[in-house]
């Protein structure tokens, strides 16, 4: 049953991303950029909408007061990267525009990627070490004086259940050349959204915000430790089951 509502899915997400990307891309032409994101924001709103009816895959949501509360304050958003599920819930569940920074590859991914192309994003050449995040800072700077948050999967890439990958230090650089502070964030998806599998479970995915952690005068290693610590130490809390040996 699981392997038929994955198939489903998998089919209405295929056929509603053609013509939106389509749409996204003809449309990114005329509207402004925070108006283009709100419509990009809409197809994910559907995809999670999907995911939960076809899926059985629901949100629960906890700290949402934790962000900024100002219309104009910036914040990099640190996040726990298990699955798809958090790239696309991210930007339905925030009340701010949302720049993910990501490998210039997906922009090749047919609809999808065009899509993206065209939204004020930071994609960024991995090979370019010093010169992406030279890209990322300055990008950045400018997205979040315009209001739009910055987010980054700090681990880099999805990560199975009740594992840890290398937590990179490009977000904590970044918030301290901009002087703003990270949001550490924990999502449980591979629960239901397992890393490397098509076949998806129902259930619920826990999404917990942290409070926001000051980075003005924070050496960047000891503010990504500070953000690794919190996120893990989370998940062993939100998902105990994944983490049997700690328990």
């Amino acid at each position: 049953m699981n392997f038929i509502r994955a198939v489903i899915h998998m089919l209405w997400m295929a056929i509603t991303v053609i013509p939106w990307a389509l749409f996204v891309v003809v449309v990114s032409y005329f509207v402004s950029s925070t108006r283009l994101y709100w419509i990009c924001a809409a197809w994910l709103r559907l995809a999670v909408n999907s995911g939960t009816r076809i899926l059985g895959i629901q949100n629960r949501i906890q700290g949402m007061d934790n962000l900024p509360q100002g219309a104009k304050d910036p914040a990099v958003l640190l996040v726990k990267h298990q699955s798809t599920w958090e790239t696309f819930v991210m930007p339905v569940i925030m009340p701010h525009p949302l720049a993910y920074v990501f490998k210039k590859e997906l922009l090749s991914v047919p609809f999808f990627g065009w899509a993206m192309g065209r939204l004020d994003m930071i994609h960024i050449d991995r090979k370019q070490r010093s010169r992406a995040f030279a890209k990322v800072v300055q990008q950045g700077r400018r997205l979040m004086q315009e209001g739009v948050w910055v987010i980054m999967f700090p681990e880099g890439t999805r990560i199975p259940r009740g594992q840890k990958g290398e937590y990179k230090t490009g977000g904590a650089r970044l918030a301290i050349a901009a002087g703003v502070p990270v949001i550490p964030i924990a999502v449980t998806s591979a629960r239901c959204w397992p890393t490397k599998a098509f076949v998806k479970k129902p259930g619920v995915v826990d999404i917990s915000i942290g409070q926001a952690i000051p980075s003005v005068g924070r050496d960047a290693d000891e503010l990504m430790r500070e953000v690794e610590n919190w996120i893990e130490a989370e998940m062993h809390r939100l998902d105990p089951e994944a983490y049997p040996a700690s328990n």
